[in-house]
């Protein structure tokens, strides 16, 4: 099994990861998702203050550290589409500049423009 970088799978041939990461990812930017987690650090603070038992604490742990691995994973993949779009764009300009100085235009024109555009499909 090979990996593919995130930003190769884009497009509209996206997998059902692509599209499930893109939907957690505009919803954990929310303010909805942001009072989620205050909740739920009010509500380990609260299990702790209440001196409740251990295994409540370690319930209540265990949902941060669940909540936070599945952050960090999420993080990883919208940073590595970001890179892979910034690369991208630099590569079609950089062959844009090329062929404006052969004095032609062609492909790489038309690639640049579709880079530049390319954040809609992603």
């Amino acid at each position: 099994m090979t990996f593919q970088h995130p930003a190769d799978r884009g497009g509209e041939g996206r997998g059902r990861f692509e599209r499930l990461a893109e939907v957690v990812s505009r919803f954990t930017s929310s303010l909805a998702f942001f009072l989620i987690c205050l909740a739920l650090v009010a509500g380990v603070t609260a299990v702790h203050a209440a001196g409740l038992d251990l295994e409540w604490q370690l319930f209540a742990q265990g949902w941060m550290t669940t909540v936070t691995l599945l952050l960090v994973a999420l993080l990883k993949n919208s940073e590595l589409r970001a890179e892979r779009a910034i690369q991208r764009k630099l590569d079609a300009i950089a062959a844009a500049l090329l062929e404006e100085q052969g004095g032609e235009r062609g492909k790489a024109h038309d690639d640049l423009r579709a880079a530049i555009r390319m954040e809609e499909d992603t």
